[in-house]
């Protein structure tokens, strides 16, 4: 692949080159969540893109690259964004407020790869498939950094089930969202989503009842760093 010096201006060209990956990328994200990633053809992507199928192979070598760039795009679009939104917030409660508002408008904006993430991440080629989950596993951990520091006395693998959850939450989108994230419908699922996912973050751990063996305040957790894959930060729970 060549690249171009930093600060240097795209051509004509390469500026329509671009728009035509991303033209194939958006119809990809819409065929494979309609129909499964086994149910899409290049000659399909190609035809959903306005060009041939054999077109298709000038922007990706085949149908594995485009779902890879697919899920490691997006991917990358979560983690420097919400790093951008901890790097500008002063406190750890307006971090994870912004970083709330940040993934809720990604998943109204997303929600097409959210469900194609959901069933077709096994799919990726294996080198692929390691990168996205590193990907997804160090913005998971930007969450849990900042509810750390929010709730500094909770236990961190309780906070880690946290974050998979109201991620699960938030990424509910393709079964809870009218088509058309502008619509005042899906306007009003993004407020809702919000605020249950900050409700949900900072609930009160469960006490235990009088007289309940142990010593904790609260019931072992179900959901820690061996048992919850990474891949949930990008996907609600399968139907």
């Amino acid at each position: 692949m060549t690249t171009r010096p930093v600060g240097a201006p795209l051509t004509g060209r390469s500026l329509a080159k671009a728009t035509r990956r991303a033209i194939l990328l958006d119809a990809a994200a819409q065929l494979f969540a309609e129909r499964g990633y086994n149910g899409v053809s290049i000659e399909d992507l190609g035809a959903a893109a306005g060009v041939s199928g054999p077109a298709v192979y000038r922007h990706f070598p085949g149908k594995p690259s485009v779902l890879a760039a697919l899920l490691t795009g997006v991917s990358e679009e979560l983690l420097d964004g919400g790093r951008a939104v901890v790097e500008h917030a002063a406190t750890a409660e307006a971090a994870l407020r912004a970083l709330i508002a940040f993934h809720v408008e990604f998943a109204l904006h997303n929600a097409n790869v959210i469900r194609v993430h959901d069933r077709d991440l096994g799919a990726l080629p294996a080198a692929d498939g390691r990168i996205v989950r590193s990907l997804q596993r160090t913005y998971v951990q930007l969450w849990v950094d900042q509810l750390a520091r929010h709730l500094p006395q909770a236990d961190r693998a309780l906070l880690l089930g946290r974050v998979h959850a109201v991620l699960g939450l938030i990424n509910s989108t393709p079964h809870t969202t009218p088509r058309g994230h502008r619509t005042p419908e899906a306007r009003g699922v993004g407020e809702l989503l919000q605020g249950m996912a900050w409700a949900a973050l900072v609930v009160a751990d469960p006490v235990r009842p009088t007289g309940s063996s142990g010593g904790a305040s609260g019931p072992p957790s179900t959901l820690n760093s061996r048992e919850v894959p990474a891949e949930l930060a990008a996907r609600p729970s399968a139907d």
